[in-house]
């Protein structure tokens, strides 16, 4: 398994791995919508979105990370706010390649923090976070706020 930075000729394969990721969290499939996304993604430059391919070239999962700042450390902090592994790449340690690459491209672009939320169910996930040292922030509550 290799992982790498996606480009524009990831285009349809990456649709459908965020097609699935946002079916994995109860939206509906809407791969005109996903492609949308990816390519306004890729127009404006304001994530990094990672790639595992298998042996045959094939796309097996994804990580995006949003660029953002932290007033209060007066540095960099990334959000990794998507990671996705087609179920039946799943177990293969895809999830844990993609992981270690968003923290490697962190660190090479002097990034002092990754953040991300998981859902509270999601026990696979925080298995494999907390393998990787991630902690579990325990200082403060998320609140969303929905803007109609």
């Amino acid at each position: 398994m290799k992982t790498r930075a996606a480009t524009m000729s990831d285009l349809p394969a990456l649709t459908e791995l965020l097609d699935g990721y946002r079916r994995f969290y109860g939206q509906p499939s809407n791969h005109q919508a996903a492609r949308d996304f990816l390519e306004q993604r890729f127009g404006l430059g304001d994530s990094f979105i990672l790639v595992s391919e298998d042996a045959a070239g094939e796309l097996t999962g994804f990580v995006q990370l949003y660029p953002g700042l932290s007033t209060v450390g007066l540095d960099s902090r990334w959000t990794l706010n998507d990671l996705f592994v087609r179920p039946q790449a799943r177990g293969q340690g895809t999830g844990r390649a993609l992981m270690q690459a968003a923290a490697l491209l962190a660190r090479e672009h002097g990034v002092a923090r990754l953040v991300l939320m998981t859902q509270t169910d999601n026990a696979p996930a925080q298995a494999l976070y907390e393998s990787l040292g991630w902690q579990r922030n325990t200082a403060f509550y998320s609140y969303l706020l929905d803007i109609e």
